[in-house]
């Protein structure tokens, strides 16, 4: 299995006490599969994929990348947030490349490796505009853009869509879900939306309020072409719906 959680857990000191944001978690991740982590606010989602990225690693139990246990991040994964973290000064074109600059990779490989993703995303018109003229969603594709561009092993994607409106939101997952099918990229994305789970997982994970547990993981038995209003579609959400609802259920695994 690519990534082992084993009886993961993590605390904080916080005020003088002691705070839990998820304990007793367990989860096996194959290489290439989208994961979503579902769950209401507080129940350590964003902890747990901090303590996969290597951020901030787990107080008990363990994480394992690849039989190696994470200690700290790695070159070979990126994390893309919800505030896109995008140098103001830096044109797009600069901005995707500096994750290469950082890597060595001589310039005029830079620049072409770095127009295939921009062009992969839609942006081929703006690469000589800076952050401040273009819009969220255009800011976002540029942030997916750079992680990309480094050819990562794994994405953690922190509800890196959290932020904008519905349309343009949609047209964001629509782009991911594309991306993540063509590139084959193991991708770990925390999200609280029902829909955007369904509709970009492989597998999602439903997690308890705080702390944050394992409740139930569903196998999502959609193609890669997924319409929002089909029978199917609705079906899986459905169920999500149920299984966010069931109480005194805990690491439970479905398929429909």
């Amino acid at each position: 299995m690519y990534i082992e959680i084993e009886n993961a857990g993590k605390t904080f000191l916080q005020n003088r006490k002691e705070f839990t944001a998820f304990t007793d978690v367990s989860l096996s991740i194959e290489k290439g599969e989208f994961i979503c982590l579902l769950g209401p606010s507080g129940c350590g989602k964003s902890t747990l994929l901090n303590a996969m990225a290597g951020f901030a690693p787990v107080t008990s139990g363990s994480i394992k990348i690849n039989g190696k246990e994470v200690k700290e991040p790695s070159i070979k994964n990126v994390t893309i947030f919800q505030n896109y973290g995008l140098l103001p000064w830096r044109t797009v074109q600069k901005n995707v490349e500096l994750g290469l600059e950082s890597q060595k990779v001589p310039k005029e490989e830079r620049r072409k490796i770095a127009n295939k993703y921009i062009e992969m995303v839609g942006l081929s018109d703006f690469k000589k505009s800076h952050p401040r003229q273009l819009s969220g969603g255009m800011q976002q594709r540029v942030s997916i853009a750079r992680a990309l561009a480094v050819n990562p092993d794994i994405i953690f994607m922190d509800e890196p869509f959290g932020a904008l409106d519905a349309i343009t939101r949609m047209k964001l997952q629509d782009d991911i879900l594309t991306i993540s099918r063509q590139e084959k990229k193991t991708i770990i994305l925390v999200t609280h939306d029902i829909e955007e789970a369904v509709f970009l997982a492989d597998r999602i994970v439903i997690m308890t309020a705080n702390p944050g547990k394992i409740k139930s993981i569903l196998t999502v038995p959609l193609r890669s072409h997924r319409e929002r209003t089909a029978s199917d579609f609705l079906q899986v959400r459905d169920k999500v719906f149920e299984l966010f609802n069931m109480k005194h259920e805990e690491n439970i695994e479905y398929i429909i």
